[in-house]
This record gives structure tokens, C-alpha cells and sequence, in this order.
């Protein structure tokens, strides 16, 4: 499974838990995750996709470690099997 898979799939899972997952563009401001995960009653967090086993550029790092600190959550998926987890774990907090 490549990576725009991995997206079609978190975009639809989204979807069918009553959120949306734009696609994020950050002109100036390069490394940013490739998506918002927006869910309902004000869950919010990025997601960084990527082909499985593949991992974030060092720019990527540091912009998720940027957002962190910031105090929100970033999300590296590598594997559809990881958004499942993902999703419960917005959902309940």
C-alpha cells in the first residue's frame, strides 16, 4: 500500500466518523503535515502520511515537534491499521 492510499483511506474513515480531513498547505512554511483531522465537538490534530516504514524528513520533525510543543497532537501514519488507534484515541480525550 503506498501513501496516497494510506490518505484515501484516513479521509474516508474521517468522514464516516462525522469529521473532515482537509488537505494542509503551508506556503512559507514548509514541513508541515499533509492533513488537518477536524472531528466533531472541537477534536482537532495534523497527520503526517507516509508510505509504510518510511519516516518524516528532519524539517517534518521539527514542525511536529513545533506543534507539539504548541500543545496539539501530530500523527505519523504509516499503515491503515494505525488510524483506527488514532481516531479512538481523539475521540476520548
Amino acid at each position: 500500500m503506498n501513501e496516497k492510499e494510506i490518505e484515501r483511506k484516513l479521509v474516508v474513515m474521517i468522514k464516516s466518523a462525522g469529521g473532515i480531513a482537509p488537505k494542509f498547505v503551508s506556503p512559507g512554511f514548509a514541513g508541515m503535515p499533509d492533513r488537518l483531522i477536524l472531528l466533531p465537538d472541537g477534536h482537532m490534530a495534523f497527520a503526517e502520511l507516509k508510505a509504510p516504514g518510511k519516516k518524516p524528513r528532519s524539517l517534518q520533525v521539527s514542525r511536529h515537534r513545533l506543534l507539539r510543543k504548541l500543545g496539539y497532537r501530530v500523527y505519523v501514519i504509516d499503515d491503515v491499521d494505525k488510524i483506527g488507534g488514532m481516531l479512538d484515541e481523539l475521540q476520548t480525550t
